[in-house]
């Protein structure tokens, strides 16, 4: 039984994809809640990616991500985070597809957040520990220690223009 609980593990561990970015968070975390009261919380990351080229001269790319969080990170994230908050983000990614409002079929991938940060090589910042929730599981609370948390009918913001994304790291 041991014995396949590794080889089960191992299986497990070769066949998952996960990511982890570093970078300025490019819009607000949109806090909104699904009909049964879960948070979830969307942000975009932008990464750059800065080289010498073979000529001596300075190159730049930038990648633009889409960031998903659920459940109390999501809160903690909606309280925390703002427009160019450098950040550290482990996670999967995923793909949807849906249909826009015009009926056209689009897909996105998206990362999933395990894990969201603050980079702490440009900035401090102070880390408050969150209450526990009652009969959550020992989950921590999402908003302020009161339990407070957003309205559910809170609605998501349209996505900004990526050009007024700056070099300053924040």
């Amino acid at each position: 039984v041991k014995r396949q609980k590794i080889k089960r593990k191992a299986l497990e561990m070769t066949s998952s994809n996960s990511i982890t970015i570093v970078g300025n968070v490019t819009r607000e975390p949109e806090l909104r809640f699904t009909p049964s009261g879960q948070a979830n919380t969307r942000f975009g990351v932008a990464v750059n990616r800065r080289w010498q080229d073979r000529g001596g001269e300075w190159q730049e790319a930038v990648s633009f991500f889409d960031v998903v969080a659920w459940r109390e990170m999501a809160e903690n994230i909606g309280q925390s985070l703002q427009k160019g908050s450098r950040v550290i983000v482990t996670g999967r990614l995923e793909q949807r597809s849906y249909e826009t409002k015009e009926g056209q079929k689009r897909s996105v991938v998206e990362v999933i957040a395990d894990e969201v940060g603050p980079s702490l090589r440009w900035a401090t910042v102070d880390v408050h520990r969150n209450e526990r929730k009652e009969g959550q599981n020992g989950g921590f609370s999402g908003g302020n220690s009161a339990g407070n948390s957003a309205p559910a009918e809170q609605a998501m913001a349209t996505v900004p223009n990526y050009d007024e994304y700056g070099d300053e790291p924040f």
